[in-house]
């Protein structure tokens, strides 16, 4: 496809139809939108009878005390026994739950006989250390299998988990077991990244010798690379030395509906992080349905690979809770997209036969900066269809995914829920919905989502705003742990009796939805807000640039000045690269270059002040850009924390080349 060609299907917004075949078997048809309408609770009870419960819940929403929600309240059940034990007891052991792939290259498959084991193992150990229902525990761990079955053992004696992110530095590990009073800590020794080990229980060592994580007694530690590891007698414990040992049966016990299931860290404008907190039925009711409905899954057949890590959201409920309650065969990964090579991922597609893949923009476009040539040499024709999560998409990266990914005929289907939301939210269905690339388009059948202004009005068709949530939905937060007040401030303040995403959004002139970023990630120039998702997604297009970030900064005439960093193709910066070898105009020549396209497809308000070519943009290890690093460098301020980058380096280069980023108009 030529860049021409592809800037007019762009242009024209052109739609791509369900393939007939899948459309004919999809798990959800367009009915489920007017069966929602017209009984919205009525819908989701059905789908809470889609689990397994020891007592079918009568009741299924009070919302009489909002914004605090109760779904299916008077149910009781065990979300590790609908994850396991009901696939085993439905003639259902021998199937692959889980193929692991190490980075290193060690495997394994674990089947869901073998997963409902090492669950009960694990439960049982945890019994022994003291861990009751209720009880916090904190889960610090690599991709490995060990930590899916760590998260399923807490959930199957009641004990909420707070797994956090691996890359995190201790203090922030320190922070989320103060806040949570965890009573265990679950690590391993290390994991391996980019080929080689990563420790982890260093920093578990560390964090625990801050004030207020006197409330571990214990730290369980899986042995993954066999590095040294420092030991606390009395308080360290060797996974294999504990849950070994112990019996692989277990009888699950059945919590209220509104048990607490996990609470899940994120980051809040104070600095200090929010401890999300998801409880069980309505969670799990949610997850299990979406996981079913947006991937169309059938588990006697599909294979399915979500690459998010557990640490982040995506993992909890598209790894763990929702693919293994619906039976699903999954593959787990350890490492990272390009070690040792950058087909990595195509390779595991073929070996496993994924037909489901579910990744994150940010992969997407380093992938499109790697070449087309690199999935070409791997037979992917395995695929049916293609997810995206965690920020919008734009349009190239779309169309470039099902292109050289999808054969040109998988669908894409573009996603857009948060921690707080705990399940999909906003998406097409594979089977019913022309999708549009770059666009998740509308609410899922059940969920009550618009787009509003300023006064809380909602927008006509062709207009933006906020993006907002009208009506409560079941795997919604309930709170924020230990912080009503802030949870009510946070969320339910900007617009009364209406939960404000923190989103920007726009709606076609067909009333779809497109996901504008974070409304602090909207810019303010001139008296315009303009989104740096619009102005990335320009940049993107143009066929030099693989990919963009764009920030704010401070500007004493626009408000606000545009400043973007981007990252050229292969070809464009070894051609880039000769060119200036021989005049020292060149980059100057290549941003002149790129502001006018972006002032042609935006406007010219649209045009950045500021464009900086750079080798990489730096990321957290789940591949999330750090704009505010980006929004230091660019306002000359003293750069913030680096410690979840994955090459804090990253920084030091973009910074030794700033005095090259000025552009006057």
């Amino acid at each position: 496809m030529s860049n021409e060609s592809l800037a007019n299907l762009l242009k024209e917004e052109r739609r791509f139809a369900p393939p007939a075949e899948l459309a004919a078997r999809a798990n959800v048809t367009a009915e489920a939108y007017e069966q929602a309408k017209a009984d919205r609770l009525g819908f989701w009870a059905a789908q809470a009878r889609r689990l397994s419960w020891a007592s079918a819940p009568t009741e299924t929403l009070d919302w009489s005390n909002p914004p605090f929600a109760k779904w299916f309240a008077d149910g009781k059940l065990n979300v590790a026994y609908n994850c396991v034990d009901r696939h085993v007891e439905n003639g259902l052991g021998d199937r692959v739950a889980l193929h692991f792939e190490g980075e290193p290259g060690d495997t394994r498959s674990i089947t869901y006989a073998e997963l409902l084991g090492e669950v009960s193992r694990a439960a049982n150990a945890l019994t022994e250390l003291g861990v009751q229902a209720g009880d916090r525990v904190a889960i610090y761990m690599p991709m490995i299998p060990e930590t899916v079955v760590a998260m399923l053992a807490c959930a199957r004696i009641g004990a909420p988990h707070s797994v956090v992110f691996g890359g995190f530095s201790a203090d922030a590990l320190a922070t989320r077991i103060q806040d949570a009073d965890a009573r265990v800590v679950i690590t391993a020794d290390g994991g391996y990244r980019r080929g080689k080990p990563s420790a982890l229980k260093p920093a578990v060592d560390e964090a625990l010798t801050r004030p207020g994580t006197e409330s571990v007694r214990s730290v369980l530690v899986v042995r993954r690379t066999g590095q040294e590891t420092a030991w606390t007698k009395g308080r360290d414990v060797w996974w294999h030395d504990l849950v070994r040992r112990q019996s692989d049966q277990h009888t699950p016990q059945a919590f209220d509906a509104e048990h607490p299931l996990f609470i899940l860290y994120t980051s809040g404008t104070t600095g200090k992080p929010k401890g999300i907190l998801h409880t069980t039925g309505g969670y799990l009711t949610q997850v299990s349905y979406t996981h079913h409905a947006v991937f169309d899954l059938k588990p006697e057949s599909d294979v399915y690979w979500c690459t998010a890590d557990v640490g982040w959201v995506t993992g909890h409920s598209y790894i763990v809770y929702g693919p293994l309650s619906n039976g699903a065969t999954e593959v787990l990964y350890e490492g990272t997209p390009d070690t040792p090579h950058q087909g990595r991922w195509w390779e595991i597609v073929q070996k496993y036969g994924v037909t489901i893949l579910y990744t994150a923009p940010t992969a997407i476009r380093a992938c499109m900066k790697w070449g087309d040539d690199i999935p070409a040499k791997f037979d992917l024709s395995s695929l049916r269809l293609l997810g995206s999560v965690g920020e919008p998409i734009n349009p190239e990266a779309w169309v470039w995914y099902r292109k050289h990914i999808g054969g040109d005929t998988t669908p894409v289907v573009d996603t857009w829920w948060q921690t707080e939301t705990g399940a999909i939210m906003i998406s097409p269905l594979p089977g019913v919905t022309d999708t549009k690339p770059g666009s998740a388009q509308v609410p899922l059948p059940g969920i009550a989502a618009t787009v509003v202004d300023d006064d809380a009005n909602e927008v006509p068709d062709g207009a933006g705003g906020y993006l907002v949530l009208t009506e409560p939905w079941p795997s919604m937060l309930r709170t924020i742990w230990g912080d009503d007040q802030r949870y009510l401030d946070t969320y339910w303040s900007r617009f009364k009796n209406r939960y404000f995403a923190g989103d920007g959004a726009k709606k076609d002139d067909d009333g779809d939805i497109w996901l504008l970023g974070r409304v602090d990630d909207v810019m303010l120039v001139s008296g315009h807000n303009i989104s740096t998702t619009e102005v990335e997604s320009a940049l993107v297009s143009h066929p030099k640039v693989a990919e963009a970030a764009v920030v704010g900064a401070t500007d004493p005439q626009t408000t606000q000045a545009i400043c973007a960093f981007v990252i050229l193709r292969q070809e464009a910066a070894a051609a880039e690269a000769k060119v200036e070898a021989a005049s020292a105009d060149a980059e100057g020549d290549l941003v002149e270059e790129l502001r006018a396209h972006v002032a042609k497809q935006l406007g010219p308000i649209a045009k950045p002040k500021r464009i900086l070519p750079v080798a990489e943009l730096p990321k957290t290890r789940s591949g999330k850009i750090m704009r505010r690093l980006l929004r230091d460098v660019a306002e000359n301020r003293a750069l913030g924390d680096v410690t979840t980058l994955t090459d804090s380096s990253v920084m030091e280069l973009i910074q030794s080349r700033l005095p090259a980023a000025s552009s006057e108009d």
